[in-house]
């Protein structure tokens, strides 16, 4: 029994703010009537009078108190939204309540640019990194071995002179010239690292020399031996020649060196003989040198192209 007189207790207080409520939603929907009466004399009570044949009219039984709480809350302004001034806090506010609709899409960006930018830094970052902080000690060390092997004047000074640009560009933070100046330095060890012997091209069906005409005078010959490079392994070795035709240098396994006719004939006769060119070597590269050794008369011209 108890129960259900604290129930209809609790009750009674929702019931009378709903009936405030729509009292007032009454009053906002019959505009003129509020305009009126709340402006003439004895405007309250006529306007209570007023609620109440309307809800009579329409069958509902509405308390003097529900009508008078209605009023008294349209005249304060209750049951009414304002909307919130705009401003930052607005912004941050309007922002917040729709998160469900961009903070997925914006955490799923900024994984992918975390994840973008941890494979870049692991593989090109850190090893850059790297070797650029090991790139002073690795120049030293190509400098010091070239002039442990060198036995060239011209080696050496080259090796002296790019050890000081080197520097110069590491002083002044220009890695990318330090790290092409430090492949020069490679490039020169490894010239003075390589030995071979230059041999004069003796395989059938491929020629051992040519002739050429040369464009300022017609009408002479310059005479040119097809030889090759090949190590003690017997591995043709790639060799870095000038033509003396257009000045360009080209990476070649196979060029022509420049002798006189004299010699020319000679070994054109001695391939003529039996196939086989007896004496086929004509030079010899040493390490710690940079040009070859010749044991034939020639100027150390040489063509890339023929």
């Amino acid at each position: 029994m108890t129960t259900a007189v604290d129930a209809k207790t609790d009750k009674a207080p929702l019931e009378d703010l709903m009936v405030a409520m729509d009292v007032v939603d009454t009053l906002r929907h019959r505009d003129l009537i509020v305009d009126r009466e709340l402006d003439a004399d004895g405007r309250r009570q006529r306007l209570l009078d007023r609620l109440r044949e309307i809800y009579r009219a329409q069958g509902i039984e509405v308390t003097d108190e529900a009508l008078q709480a209605g009023v008294d809350a349209l005249e304060q302004d209750r049951f009414s939204y304002t909307p919130t001034a705009s401003g930052f806090s607005a912004k941050l506010a309007r922002l917040y309540v729709s998160r469900s609709r961009w903070l997925k899409p914006v955490i799923g960006v900024l994984a992918l640019a975390l994840i973008i930018w941890v494979v870049w830094y692991f593989t090109v970052g850190l090893p850059q990194a790297r070797i650029l902080e090991l790139l002073p000690t690795q120049i030293e060390a190509s400098h010091s071995r070239i002039n442990a092997i060198s036995a060239s004047d011209t080696a050496t000074e080259q090796a002296n002179n790019l050890l000081g640009q080197a520097k110069r560009a590491l002083d002044e933070e220009d890695y990318r010239d330090a790290e092409n100046l430090h492949g020069q330095l490679k490039s020169l060890l490894h010239d003075l690292e390589t030995s071979y012997d230059i041999q004069i091209v003796s395989r059938p069906n491929e020629v051992s020399g040519v002739w050429r005409v040369p464009d300022l005078n017609p009408d002479a010959r310059n005479y040119y031996l097809i030889v090759e490079a090949v190590s003690s392994a017997g591995n043709v070795v790639p060799v870095n020649v000038r033509s003396e035709e257009d000045g360009r240098m080209r990476q070649r396994s196979k060029w022509g060196l420049r002798v006189s006719e004299e010699t020319f004939e000679a070994v054109a006769a001695d391939k003529r003989d039996d196939g086989i060119i007896q004496g086929n070597i004509v030079g010899e590269k040493q390490v710690g040198q940079l040009d070859p050794e010749y044991v034939i008369p020639t100027t150390g011209a040489t063509i890339a192209d023929w």
